[in-house]
């Protein structure tokens, strides 16, 4: 589990330690498909932060342990050798699904707003920041149910969960005073949202908060475990070979050839699209690598491990994140 700027990414190496189970017990020796997918699944989801295994993760893991019917699957009985297998299989199963598409979340803890709360200077300075955002007549004057909306503003890039995941907050809001169309200046604003934040900071220390972000990352561990298996790095780089030979007609490698097919197929790969912001300095860096001129085949396929080497490393320090596709 990584964290880039208040943004976790949860993949295999998260869950995979899991995998290191044993039955409980009190289990008979006849042990069902659905007693086999619960504990695979309840250990998942105690190494996650709060979170349940969606769906779109558990079906594709299944099917991948030889599960096409969850239904008639959790009918099977099993004796305790085999269902311990199949639950060490499905478990590894799910942690190589996380490392193909990690779970990109937010552990809303309230650290962040606590670091406000506990520097009166940096406190003053985020009241006057919201206090002048929200007062775009510039009155100097705000109604007290503003509060909401400053709340709003500071959302979880500051720590501050969405009204719909904290239901405690119209009850602090009212307990407060953060109601009604009272006008109040800079300095009683700030002095109604200070126990407001705090709080909130109480509740979420006690009962974090989660979101997990309809978004996808490019973290290079698709990559990394491309190249630890050899069988795959050379049907890759027999795919670039036979690419370049179509389009081009060379009977020689370059580096153009490589680089025109990961920019257009890289995807399959874990590489996110050059067309992404952030991936245009991440292309030209993992190319600065690359040789001059043409090449044979083998000094071919050393390059092309050096190119994806260079991503994976890029991507490891600093993961690219990208809406999903329609």
């Amino acid at each position: 589990m990584s964290n880039c700027g208040g943004i976790t990414v949860i993949d295999g190496s998260n869950v995979r330690g899991a995998a290191d189970v044993s039955l409980p017990d009190h289990f008979s020796s006849a042990i069902t498909g659905a007693q086999v997918i619960e504990l695979a699944e309840s250990k998942v989801t105690g190494c996650l932060p709060g979170i349940s295994l969606p769906e779109s993760l558990k079906l594709p893991a299944l099917e991948s342990v030889g599960v096409s019917d969850a239904v008639s699957f959790s009918i099977t009985e099993f004796d305790q050798e085999r269902a311990l297998q199949k639950i060490k299989d499905y478990i590894s199963a799910i942690a190589d699904r996380l490392d193909v598409d990690p779970l990109v979340v937010s552990i809303l803890d309230g650290s962040t707003p606590r670091l406000y709360l506990e520097d009166e200077d940096d406190f003053a300075m985020l009241a006057e920041n919201l206090f002048t955002d929200l007062d775009v007549e510039d009155k100097g004057k705000l109604k007290k149910k503003e509060i909401q909306t400053a709340l709003d503003q500071m959302g979880m890039e500051m720590g501050i969960p969405p009204p719909s995941e904290l239901p405690l907050l119209n009850d602090i809001l009212k307990k407060n005073g953060a109601e009604g169309e009272e006008e109040v200046g800079q300095a009683q604003f700030a002095y109604i949202l200070q126990p407001i934040l705090q709080e909130i900071v109480d509740n979420l220390s006690k009962k974090p908060v989660v979101i997990v972000h309809n978004v996808k990352v490019a973290s290079g561990a698709r990559i990394r475990k491309l190249l630890e298996n050899e069988k795959q790095l050379d049907d890759v780089t027999e795919k670039i070979w036979q690419y370049q030979h179509e389009v081009s007609g060379h009977q020689q490698g370059s580096t153009k050839s490589i680089r025109t097919y990961l920019e257009k197929f890289g995807k399959e790969l874990g590489l996110p699209s050059p067309e992404v912001d952030e991936s245009a300095p991440l292309y030209d860096l993992a190319f600065d690598v690359a040789t001059k001129g043409e090449i044979g085949k083998d000094e071919f396929r050393e390059l092309v491990k050096r190119i994806l080497d260079s991503f994976a490393q890029q991507l490891n320090a600093n993961p690219v994140f990208f809406e999903p596709e329609e």
